[in-house]
């Protein structure tokens, strides 16, 4: 069974910083494209940043400037450093990866993680 683990969410300060986690486990053959979005309560789900195997990765135009995400191949982990974080970056915090499996190695599924606490206040 694979799965996706966020952790670094935790109670921070406007204007501070906070590193995310995903780690990604289990019977792994290859992971493509890693994602992080994020759901306020009372919000629609919304998409944050990816980043493919390689290249620049892309963001929201809310995070643009203050997030950074990277990724570990040899690890099968992706990060999200934020910066600068404002009140309405409270949020949870979910990883997605496109995933190969042993279980079928013709198949790309969508993985997502349970998700991980983000709140930004003084």
């Amino acid at each position: 069974q694979v799965q996706l683990v966020e952790s670094g969410g935790g109670l921070v300060q406007p204007g501070g910083s906070l590193r995310l986690s995903c780690a990604a486990s289990g019977n792994i053959v290859s992971i493509n494209t890693m994602g992080w979005y994020r759901q306020a309560p009372g919000k629609q789900r919304e998409w944050v940043a990816v980043t493919g195997t390689s290249g620049s990765p892309n963001y929201a135009d809310a995070v643009k400037g203050r997030f950074t995400v990277s990724r570990d191949n040899a690890k099968n982990t992706m990060y999200l450093q934020m910066s600068s974080l404002k009140p309405e970056d409270t949020a949870v915090y979910y990883c997605n990866a496109d995933i190969v499996t042993t279980d079928d190695t013709e198949y790309e599924y969508d993985y997502w993680g349970q998700g991980t606490q983000v709140t930004v206040s003084s």
